[in-house]
Parts: structure tokens; sequence; C-alpha cells
């Protein structure tokens, strides 16, 4: 299966399927695979999709200020 940038996810089969099945689930989370495919199930309007788009970015800002106020006060000693 490839992602959103079209390079494959590959995952060694070592001990057991169970464990390769649960690397895979975790690459393909954490790439955001899956909540691509969730999304794209059904169809989205674009006024959704636009503010579906402004809501993420507004997340991605907040977070990106929580982490450099919480890198700040580690500075200070």
């Amino acid at each position: 299966m490839e992602n959103a940038f079209g390079k494959p996810v590959e995952v060694e089969v070592r001990d057991s399927l169970e464990k390769a099945m649960k690397i895979l689930k975790q690459k393909m989370s954490k790439e955001g695979i899956l909540q691509e495919l969730k999304r794209r199930r059904f169809y989205e309007k674009p006024s959704v999709k636009r503010k579906r788009k402004t809501r993420e970015a507004r997340k991605r800002l907040r977070r990106e200020m929580k982490r450099r106020v919480g890198m700040g006060n580690g500075l200070k000693a």
C-alpha cells in the first residue's frame, strides 16, 4: 500500500504475523494513511473541505505554539 506521497510502507515479518500487522498499523496511523482512507470513503463538499483544512491548520499552529512555549520554560534555570 502506498501512502499519500507515493512511497510504499514496508514491514519485515520476523517473529510473527501479528507483530508485523501491529507495526504496519502503527506506521500507517503515524503517516495518516488510515485517516485519509476514512476521509475519502465519502464525498466531501468543497465548503466542508475548506472548513476542515482551516480547522486542521489551527490545530497544527496551536500544537506548534504549545511546543515552543514548553521549550522556552525548560531553558530558564
